[in-house]
């Protein structure tokens, strides 16, 4: 959600809505000048790195003004500064100074947003009275959700064929920030049985929300066992503290079987090392 409301700078001391960055330790601004130096890491994080003259421009600030939130910023390591990349040509001179997000900058923003979004699945659930009802207000808000990702993954899959589903499956996660990766299992009960696999994601875009709505893992299971064609099983999620999101896959006509994530052996794949490995809560393994 984008706070694009101009100041000129009179209004600087005006109180404003918005994602609030944390404050240096050293500093305690008053509410308008913290709401001020929130829009200029928020025009940073629209525009990319910007400079100080750019940043004035954009906000209808002065660019003294724009110079102090900077510092400011930068002092709480949230931007930094850095040389602007010139395409082509350049004069002489020393390039010009640009401010970007680092990545306790970009943190603060996904923050706010993961609050955004608890607050509309609360409403949600809210909406129809609470309990059960809300439950599964939530659940089908997100198996529509989910459906729709999924929906964008099917061609890739089908053009992988049986054999590389899970890895075409984790190469579109990928695509859209879980960093997933594949690691090949085989069978642990049966002798020579058909290796299955772990589809293992290391990162969760939505991992504070699923903490408090868990029909969010499972509506992902879900998709994931329609993709697939067969049904998978969910052995550990970031959400419920594990290192890693694993999800155990089948072989096509074996059973799923957790005990199979411990077999020794495993053969990763999709950018995983064999020496990767996560013990989530519980002492399950998977990489």
């Amino acid at each position: 959600m984008k706070y694009m409301r101009e100041h000129s700078p009179e209004s600087e001391a005006e109180s404003a809505s918005g994602p609030v960055l944390p404050a240096p330790a050293a500093e305690a601004p008053l509410d308008g000048h913290r709401a001020t130096r929130d829009r200029v890491a928020r025009s940073i994080l629209d525009h990319g790195p910007s400079s100080a003259a750019d940043l004035a421009s954009r906000l209808g600030l002065t660019a003294a003004a724009v110079r102090r939130h900077l510092d400011a910023l930068a002092a709480a390591g949230l931007v930094e500064s850095r040389d602007q990349r010139v395409y082509g040509s350049r004069g002489r001179g020393r390039p010009a100074k640009v401010f970007a997000l680092t990545e306790c900058g970009r943190d603060a923003f996904y923050q706010a947003y993961d609050q955004l979004a608890a607050d509309a699945l609360r409403w949600i659930s809210d909406a129809v009275g609470g309990g059960t009802a809300g439950e599964e207000a939530v659940a089908a808000f997100a198996r529509a959700r989910f459906h729709k990702q999924g929906e964008k993954y099917r061609s890739a899959l089908d053009e992988a064929g049986d054999g590389r589903r899970a890895e075409a499956l984790a190469e579109a996660l990928s695509a859209d920030g879980y960093a997933a990766t594949v690691r090949r299992v085989p069978a642990a009960t049966v002798a020579k049985a058909p290796v299955g696999a772990q589809l293992c994601q290391h990162h969760c875009p939505v991992a504070h929300i699923a903490e408090q709505f868990p029909q969010l893992c499972e509506a992902e299971t879900e998709v994931f066992s329609q993709l697939l064609g067969t049904h998978v099983q969910r052995l550990a999620t970031i959400a419920h503290g594990d290192g890693v999101c694993t999800t155990y896959v089948p072989a096509p006509g074996a059973a799923p079987s957790p005990a199979s994530e411990r077999e020794p052996g495993a053969v990763p794949t999709v950018g995983t090392s064999r020496h990767e490995s996560a013990r989530p809560r519980g002492g399950t393994s998977h990489d």
